[in-house]
C-alpha cells in the first residue's frame, strides 16, 4: 500500500521586509545577506498571527478539496507554542471543525517537529488506510533586532495531507535517522527570542547530513545519481547550499547539474520567506515541486534537521499529475500581496509582536478577509477568528 503527501497547503503574513533596506540599515553590504546568507525577503508576523492562525490558514488552502469526515490525526509541530499546556492543534481543530473522534496533539523538537508527526502520521495511515491525517508545521522565527541572526528569521506554515493512495508524493519505507544531546540552538522558557550559536549550528547540521544521507544510501543500496532531487532543511538557502555541494562531490557532470538545478527550484520560496523552523524542509519541498523539473517517479531525497540535535534523511518517489493538486498560482499570489515594510515599521511590529498580550484587550487585523488570525485574550483564553 502507497502511503504519502495528497495535499500542501502553505501561509505566510502580509507584511516583509526586504534584505537590501536591512542591509543598509545595518550597515552591511547587501550582498552579505543576498548572497552570503541566500535571502532576499523575510516575513514578519505581526501581534494577530502566530503558531495555531498560520497553521489553520495553511491548512484552508486546501481544506475544501479534502473529504473532512475521513480525517482521524491531527499533529501540530511547532516551537513557537502558544500555551505550556494546551496543545495549539486542539485550537486548529475547532477551527477547522473537525470531528470530536479526531486524534489532536502537539510535537516538538525544534525545527524536526512537522517530520516527526510526518513519521507519526504515516504509520498511522498504514495502520488506518480508509483515514487520513493532517501534519502542520507553523513558526516563527525570532532571534531579536541588530543581532547576527536577524538576517535568517520568518514566519509561516505547512500544513501536509497524509493519505492512502497520495496524489503528490509516495513516502518510501525506511529512513536514517541521527541525534545527539548538544547546544546549537534553543530558547529557554524566560525567551521569547531564540540563543543561537551560529557557526556551531551550522557545522552540526552538515555533518549530521552527512551522516544520514550516507547511510540511507548504504541502506538502500543507491548512489546520489539515484536521486532526482535533494531538498534540505532552509534556516537560510546558504546552509542548505553547503549540504548540496557535499551530497554531489565528486559526482559526473550530468548528476551534478541536475541536484543543483533542483536546489535552485527548491530554494526559490524560503529565500522570499525566510526561517519557518518546522515548516522550512517542507516549504522547500513545495517550492522544487512549483519550479523544478520533475516526472512521475522521480525519486526525491529529503533531509530533515532540528536543532538540539535531532536529524532524518528519507526519500520519496513524485507521484503522476501531482501538478493538479498544487496550487503554484495562489502561492505566488500570497507573496505578491504582501506589504512591504520599511525598516522602522518591523522594528515596531517586531517588538510589539513580543509583548505579551493583555486580558481583555481585542486585537485587530489587516488580513485578507477569510484569513484567521489571533484577536487577543478573554478571560485568560486565547481567541481565534476569520477576518
Amino acid at each position: 500500500m502507497k502511503v504519502g503527501i495528497d495535499q500542501i497547503g502553505y501561509f505566510t503574513p502580509n507584511k516583509y521586509v526586504d534584505m537590501v533596506d536591512l542591509a543598509h540599515a545595518r550597515n552591511q553590504d547587501p550582498n552579505k545577506f543576498l548572497i552570503g546568507i541566500g535571502q532576499s525577503k523575510m516575513s514578519v508576523a505581526d501581534a494577530t498571527q502566530d503558531a495555531v492562525s498560520m497553521g489553520i490558514n495553511a491548512t484552508l488552502r486546501y481544506l475544501n478539496k479534502i473529504n473532512k469526515s475521513k480525517v482521524g490525526l491531527l499533529i501540530f509541530g511547532t516551537e513557537s507554542s502558544v500555551d505550556q499546556s494546551k496543545s495549539g492543534s486542539l485550537f486548529v481543530k475547532s477551527a477547522l471543525k473537525l470531528d470530536p473522534s479526531v486524534r489532536a496533539f502537539e510535537v516538538k523538537e525544534a525545527c524536526f517537529g512537522l517530520t516527526a508527526g510526518l513519521m507519526i502520521a504515516q504509520d498511522f495511515v498504514r495502520l488506518h488506510p480508509d483515514q487520513t491525517a493532517i501534519v502542520i508545521g507553523s513558526d516563527i522565527a525570532r532571534y531579536g533586532l541588530k543581532t547576527a541572526g536577524e538576517v535568517t528569521q520568518g514566519a509561516g506554515s505547512v500544513s501536509l495531507l497524509i493519505s492512502s493512495n497520495p496524489r503528490i508524493l509516495e513516502l518510501n519505507e525506511g529512513h536514517s535517522a541521527y541525534s545527539e544531546d548538544i547546544n546549537d540552538f534553543w530558547r529557554p522558557n524566560n525567551s521569547k527570542l531564540a540563543k543561537v550559536d551560529g557557526k556551531y549550528s551550522t557545522q552540526v547540521y552538515l555533518d549530521f547530513f552527512k551522516h544520514t544521507f550516507n547511510d540511507y544510501k548504504e541502506q538502500k543500496n543507491l548512489e546520489t545519481r539515484d536521486f532526482a532531487a535533494i531538498v534540505y532543511h532552509l534556516p537560510f538557502t546558504k546552509m542548505g547550499l553547503k549540504a548540496n555541494r557535499i551530497a554531489i562531490e565528486g559526482e559526473d557532470e550530468e548528476t551534478n547539474a541536475r541536484l543543483m538545478d533542483s536546489f535552485t527550484a527548491a530554494k526559490e520560496l524560503n529565500a522570499n520567506v525566510g526561517n519557518i523552523y518546522t515548516g522550512s524542509l517542507y516549504l522547500s519541498l513545495l517550492s522544487l515541486l512549483e519550479n523544478g523539473d520533475l516526472k512521475a517517479g522521480d525519486l526525491t531525497g529529503l533531509f530533515s534537521y532540528g536543532s538540539g540535535a535531532m536529524a532524518e534523511f528519507y526519500s520519496a518517489n513524485v507521484v503522476e499529475g501531482y501538478e493538479k493538486q498544487i496550487d503554484k498560482a495562489g502561492d505566488e499570489a500570497l507573496l505578491a500581496k504582501r506589504k512591504k515594510l520599511s525598516v522602522d515599521e518591523y522594528e515596531r511590529i517586531f517588538s510589539e509582536a513580543l509583548e505579551d498580550p493583555k486580558n481583555g484587550v481585542e486585537l485587530v487585523s489587516d488580513e485578507d478577509s477569510g484569513k484567521y488570525y489571533f484577536a487577543g485574550i478573554k478571560d485568560d483564553i486565547r481567541q481565534y477568528q476569520a477576518k
